[in-house]
């Protein structure tokens, strides 16, 4: 598939299959992880004043979406990357990840973080994440420790 087709945009949370993508997401973060270790947020809390969403677009077919907080002045995390089914392993994620990262050093970021799941079903997201060349790292920000999740950073 070409990805350069594909539209990356700031995203307002408005739109429906926006937030059909995101509730698919929460419900795979809740039927593969313990309650205490889902750190997927919800449309209310991506709506945060710290937080920039884009999503990205195959004409006018969603096909994934991703976020950035914003810590402080040098530090960030990306939260909420998906890939909807239909776009997945066709380089989607990489591209997406790749505006993010673009994003975050346009903001002066120096090191970007996240969060995902120590699980089979997140080793692809853990292997794109590696690729593009985020270390396993301690927790950050308020995370603890968990057995449930592999915390990753990236430095700018």
């Amino acid at each position: 598939m070409d990805v350069s087709k594909f539209t990356i945009k700031l995203d307002d949370l408005s739109g429906h299959e926006v937030a059909q993508l995101l509730n698919e997401h929460l419900q795979d973060m809740y039927a593969t992880s313990p309650v205490e270790s889902v750190h997927a947020l919800d449309l209310s809390k991506l709506r945060q004043s710290n937080i920039k969403f884009w999503t990205i677009w195959d004409e006018q077919m969603l096909a994934g979406c991703g976020a950035l907080k914003t810590y402080s002045a040098t530090s960030v995390e990306i939260k909420s990357m998906r890939v909807a089914n239909a776009y997945r392993r066709q380089g989607v994620a990489a591209q997406l990840l790749q505006h993010i990262l673009y994003e975050a050093k346009c903001v002066g970021a120096k090191t970007v973080y996240l969060e995902t799941g120590s699980m089979a079903f997140f080793a692809p997201a853990r292997q794109l994440y590696a690729q593009h060349g985020f270390i396993e790292t301690g927790p950050f920000a308020d995370y603890q420790a968990d057995e449930n999740s592999i915390f990753m950073s990236l430095s700018l």
